[in-house]
């Protein structure tokens, strides 16, 4: 497979020079949105709202910017993303439009209609095939995202505590899915909690969506029940005291090969384009109700037609990145005895793993990690 190619442009600006959205129209521009087909074209702009207290996501200014462009082109774009299986503010779809008014996202500041994906409970999905998928054969995806003519990702490329840092793949694999899809990539590994390090503080629980965390009183320590967990991550991610781990080792690698057969599945066999900015890069998902101060500095936007290139080049740009001071990971690095991985996300997250997931991409044919880097 031959280089992609992926383009560039940071976040830099002179006085009274261009401001950031006209920077990321020119990008896009300059890497080939106008290529594509968009006239009359319904076009799906799948990103994410950020949760409510979260303030890492993406600003409505650079959805407006990719919007603009569409209908430019003759396009009829509208924004979209899946409802969560985890409570929270988007678990479904009155709550995830209102929590995207309140973090600024209306047809007004977007320009464009607001659509949730899999509909008002999550349930409104279609079965995909997955061209080449060894773990998945029918993705379950958003049927709103797969009625769409055209396909474009515009993601915040953030830290993760699972897959070690949340890129196009994971906007797109996970978040394309609709409740039932993302139970479908999840339910690999199960949890368990070392009752020694359990403070009975119960954030777990509030995090569980399908009632598998116990609390038991008298103990005042959380149990699972081993028949509704789904694996999610949800309670790893919550508890501040290394009192929950994963009883299947390689659940992450998992969960990152499925992820990687949903994205295959919503890009193949239509006009796709996908826009990555490296911002505020928090240790932690978007889906969280607070960001934690930015692991790495900003470093600047990417375009491509490729998903996998376009993660890749994100990723390198990070590791060459110097850590900031005061953040998740530079604190990790100053602990007595920790082991330093040299890799900037597991080093923020040592549960976490990344590079199974572009290297099942490849093997399944969604892409290429070779690639150009062209600066706009």
């Amino acid at each position: 497979m031959e280089k992609a190619q992926v383009y560039f442009s940071d976040f830099r600006t002179k006085a009274f020079g261009d401001s950031m959205p006209t920077k990321l129209k020119k990008l896009i521009k300059a890497a080939g949105i106008g290529e594509i087909d968009l006239d009359g074209k319904f076009a799906a702009i799948k990103l994410h709202f950020g949760e409510l207290g979260n303030i890492s996501y993406l600003r409505p200014n650079y959805a407006r910017a990719v919007v603009d462009v569409v209908k430019e082109f003759g396009g009829k774009p509208f924004l979209t993303d899946c409802n969560t299986l985890y409570p929270g503010s988007r678990k479904n779809a009155l709550e995830h439009l209102e929590c995207a008014w309140e973090n600024g996202f209306t047809a007004l500041t977007a320009g464009c209609p607001i659509l949730i994906g899999d509909g008002l409970k999550g349930t409104d999905d279609v079965e995909v095939p997955v061209p080449g998928g060894e773990y998945i054969d029918k993705a379950l995806i958003g049927r709103a995202i797969m009625d769409a003519d055209v396909f474009i990702s515009l993601t915040h490329f953030k830290g993760h505590e699972m897959t070690g840092f949340g890129g196009t793949i994971k906007n797109i694999g996970m978040g394309c899915g609709s409740r039932a899809g993302k139970m479908h990539q999840h339910n690999n590994g199960q949890a368990t909690i070392h009752e020694d390090r359990c403070r009975g503080c119960r954030i777990c629980q509030r995090e569980c969506a399908n009632d598998a965390l116990v609390f038991d009183a008298a103990s005042r320590k959380m149990h699972v029940d081993l028949g509704k967990c789904v694996g999610c991550g949800r309670c790893l991610g919550s508890c501040n005291f290394d009192a929950i781990e994963f009883v299947n080792g390689n659940a992450v690698e998992i969960l990152n090969y499925r992820m990687a057969e949903y994205t295959k599945a919503v890009v193949t066999g239509r006009p796709q384009f996908h826009i990555s900015l490296v911002v505020d890069v928090s240790p932690n998902c978007d889906c969280h109700g607070e960001n934690d101060a930015p692991i790495l500095p900003n470093i600047g936007m990417f375009a491509s037609f490729d998903p996998l290139a376009l993660d890749q080049a994100c990723a390198d740009a990070c590791l060459a990145a110097t850590p900031l001071p005061n953040s998740q990971l530079s604190d990790n690095l100053l602990k007595p005895q920790f082991i330093d991985h040299h890799d900037h996300f597991v080093n923020s997250t040592p549960e976490s793993e990344w590079r199974s997931c572009l290297s099942h991409a490849e093997k399944i044919g969604l892409g290429t990690r070779e690639y150009d880097l062209i600066r706009v």
